[in-house]
């Protein structure tokens, strides 16, 4: 196959632009015995006649006028080429593979990539759904940029592998049968509740985050059902089976049987972070799907509480969101 020389073909390029080796030369700051000497050298890897004399200058000969023809495709892509790496160095293009547990991917990574879409369309996220202890091992592997845990499953801040980012402090409501005695009460605080039937999973993290925030709050639960699914535990919260907390950002889904009450006092919270490789944060691309995150932790933040119709201080609030996945990836409860 014949050599193509781009060096060569842009003085090409620029002699056909210019007139003349002088002016060509001027403009490549080359001299122009360089010019020359590139340009006859070119004419011998093509093996074709580019110049021929013109009274006292050169003329472009048909055969460098279809080399050129083609050139310019090829100029124009590497123009693109370019542009997109140069974005990619702003962080403006590429790929961020991102692992989170469930609840995470539709409160906190789609706002992201939504955001992140119009702003960055060049940025292609990709999200795989995978419980802590997963999305580390692909962390560590490679195979995704990103992981979203909560701390309580997350390496320790002294890990020289990783680099974390808090991300969010979610708070945990309680679940309400509508009818129930304490669904308007002003004040509610969790030991209100040490006497009710409780709904949560019968073993892992979810057991241990209702255990340990009501043991926090000076009595242990009784568990009357064990349910590892959010539309399980609030279609029986809905009827009247018992009580559950259940976490702002799992975005159960609306019920009109239920209510959902912000705790007045020591609620409980469960702490969202990111992690990357230690130094990868750095990269503009991930840098970008981070500072999305936190905006999207920000939004989520915000006060959603809505007048339920009750006595003073008998807030309510309803998730938003959709996602009816497992309870994944609870940690201890720390307190607020």
């Amino acid at each position: 196959m014949t050599e193509w020389d781009i060096k060569k073909l842009q003085i090409l390029r620029t002699l056909r632009d210019r007139g003349t080796v002088t002016a060509s030369a001027e403009a490549l700051l080359m001299t122009p015995s360089a010019v020359s000497q590139q340009l006859t050298n070119l004419s011998k890897q093509l093996g074709v006649r580019l110049l021929e004399a013109h009274g006292r200058r050169v003329r472009l000969t048909d055969a460098a006028h279809l080399v050129l023809r083609h050139a310019e495709a090829v100029f124009a892509q590497l123009e693109r080429a370019e542009a997109e790496l140069d974005a990619h160095l702003r962080g403006e293009a590429g790929r961020v593979r991102v692992a989170a547990f469930s609840t995470a991917v539709p409160a906190l990574l789609v706002p992201a990539v939504q955001a992140l879409r119009t702003a960055h369309p060049a940025l292609d996220v990709r999200v795989r759904e995978a419980e802590a202890a997963e999305a580390y091992e692909l962390l560590t592997a490679g195979e995704v940029d990103l992981a979203l845990s909560l701390a309580a499953h997350a390496p320790t801040a002294r890990d020289p592998k990783y680099s974390r980012v808090p991300l969010l402090a979610d708070p945990l409501d309680v679940a309400l049968p509508a009818g129930h005695p304490l669904a308007e009460a002003p004040g509610l605080r969790l030991a209100d509740l040490s006497a009710e039937p409780w709904i949560y999973g019968g073993s892992g993290p979810w057991s241990e985050i209702t255990t340990a925030a009501c043991e926090a709050a000076g009595f242990v639960p009784e568990q009357a059902h064990s349910a590892a699914g959010w539309t399980a535990i609030l279609a029986m919260v809905e009827a009247g089976m018992g009580v559950a907390l259940i976490p702002r950002m799992a975005a159960a889904e609306r019920r009109t049987g239920v209510v959902m009450r912000v705790l007045s006092a020591d609620q409980p919270r469960r702490h969202v972070v990111a992690a990357v490789r230690r130094g990868a944060e750095e990269g503009p691309a991930v840098a970008r799907v981070l500072a999305a995150l936190r905006q999207a932790a920000v939004q989520r933040e915000k006060p959603a509480v809505a007048a339920s119709g009750g006595a003073a201080g008998g807030a309510a609030v309803t998730p938003t969101g959709g996602s009816t996945g497992e309870p994944t990836g609870g940690p201890t409860v720390q307190q607020s």
